[in-house]
This record gives structure tokens, C-alpha cells and sequence, in this order.
């Protein structure tokens, strides 16, 4: 049987790829199951510092949920896979290590929604990114609604979301959506990199930094500051800490252990 999500290892990086090149890498829930496993696996990896997350072949990243999977959907169905897909996605966000989104071709709907749970969306220049899912007669449903209203305020996310509309990568990178954009052959590798440079940094600072960006985004400033200023502390608990500032003032690297 074909991997549905396949797993390549660079030193400290896992490279996860969604792999239904056919139907686009289109998720129905045999995807998204198959990726909550590798994503646990990986999790529980203690080898693994970093995730760089596309699809296979040269047209999609992922081309949205898989529509015919969808069609036949009950109200209690659709939103027993919303839930699924919405969990898996709040898996990714809240995951100890970066993931970075390398979106090599379409990332729509659902595609778009998995890009957006991730750290850093990187994109090639041929990719093009929405939310149509009002042209299905249905709205977004792994989160897309709530993280697009975060990234480009209620009036982008309205603009995105109501009208359907596909953008461009250059578009996605005006407002927001995408960090970076680059020639398609130089996408991946670009992605890997910056996840192995990440990946060489403390690992337990990556993760508070993590845990405190995405949970101070939801509450008011005072108490965001209040987060940072506790996860700051922690850090002063750690091995890591002694072992970075030792490096630092010795001019040397860090050899970093998560402890």
C-alpha cells in the first residue's frame, strides 16, 4: 500500500511529505490520520529538532480536503472531520520543535489551513494559496476562518475567505501569509536549512519561545508579557542556558543537550 505521508530524515530534520500526487495531496481522513502518527512518532523522537512539511510531485503542496470524500457528508460527519482535521492542525502549532511549510504548488482550502498551523510558511514561486471553499457552498474547516482573521485582521480574512478567490505567492507574502518566497528548485532546500539552523539552537528556548508566541496571540498584552516573563525564568533553570552563555562569552559553539 502507498505511503500516504512519507517521512525523510536530514540530520536533525524530518522531512514529512504528504504523498497522494494524483489527487493532488488532497486530505481525506486516511491522510490526516496517517499524519497525526507520523507527527507522534516524530514528537517522540528526541533526535528530532526540526520539521519541514510540503507534498509531493510539482503542482501541490495540498490542493485542499478531498472533496469527494466530502460530498456525501451528513451535518454529524462534516463536523466529526472538521474537529479531526482542526486537531491535528492545533497538534502542529503547539508541537515542541518548528514546522515550516514549504508550499510547493497549490495550498488551498484545507492545504492552506495546514500551512497556516505551521511556524513559517515559505513558498515557491509558483504557488497559489485561498480559501474557496465558499465556492463548495461550505466554509473552512480545520481552523482556517480563525487563523486568517490573526494574520490579516477581520476585514483580510473576510476578503479571503467570502470571496474564494486564489492568490499569488507574491500576494501571500504581502500580507503576511507567507515569510518567504523562492524559485521553486530552491524552495526545499532553503526550507531545510533555515529548519537545521533553527533545529541548532536551544531546543527548549525554541519551544518556550513557541508555546508563549502562539498561546500570548489569544490574551492581552499584560498577561502575554507576563507568559514571556515566566518562560524567560524557566530558561534559567536549564542546562541549556548555562551551556549557550558559557559558549557565548567562550566564543565557541553550543553543544546542546534539552536539558
Amino acid at each position: 500500500m502507498e505511503e500516504l505521508v512519507l517521512v525523510d530524515r536530514h540530520g536533525a530534520v524530518a522531512v514529512v511529505s504528504i504523498n497522494r500526487p494524483k489527487a493532488l495531496n488532497a486530505l481525506n481522513m486516511q491522510v490526516l490520520e496517517c499524519l497525526d502518527q507520523r507527527l507522534s512518532d516524530l514528537a517522540a523522537d528526541p533526535g528530532v529538532g526540526a520539521v519541514v512539511l510540503t507534498g509531493t510531485g510539482e503542482r501541490a503542496f495540498v490542493a485542499g480536503a478531498d472533496i469527494a470524500a466530502m460530498q456525501p457528508f451528513g451535518a454529524a460527519e462534516a463536523e466529526h472531520f472538521s474537529r479531526t482535521g482542526a486537531a491535528i492542525m492545533q497538534k502542529i502549532a503547539w508541537m515542541r520543535f518548528v514546522v515550516i511549510a514549504a508550499v510547493n504548488g497549490f495550498a488551498l482550502g484545507g492545504g492552506l489551513e495546514l500551512a497556516l498551523a505551521c511556524d513559517i510558511v515559505l513558498a515557491s514561486t509558483k504557488a497559489k494559496l485561498g480559501v474557496p471553499e465558499t465556492s463548495l457552498g461550505v466554509i473552512p474547516g480545520f481552523g482556517g476562518t480563525q487563523r486568517l482573521v490573526r494574520i490579516l485582521g477581520r476585514h483580510g480574512a473576510k476578503r479571503w475567505t467570502l470571496s474564494g478567490d486564489v492568490f499569488s505567492a507574491e500576494e501571500a507574502l504581502r500580507t503576511g501569509v507567507v515569510q518567504e518566497v523562492f524559485e521553486p528548485e530552491a524552495l526545499l532546500p532553503k526550507a531545510i536549512e533555515l529548519a537545521q539552523r533553527i533545529a541548532s539552537r536551544g531546543p527548549l528556548a525554541v519551544a518556550e519561545a513557541k508555546r508563549v508566541i502562539e498561546a500570548g496571540a489569544d490574551v492581552g498584552l499584560p498577561a502575554a508579557i507576563e507568559m514571556e516573563s515566566q518562560a524567560f525564568g524557566r530558561c534559567f533553570a536549564t542546562a541549556d542556558q548555562k551551556e549557550g552563555m558559557a559558549a557565548f562569552l567562550a566564543k565557541r559553539p553550543a553543544l546542546f543537550t534539552g536539558n
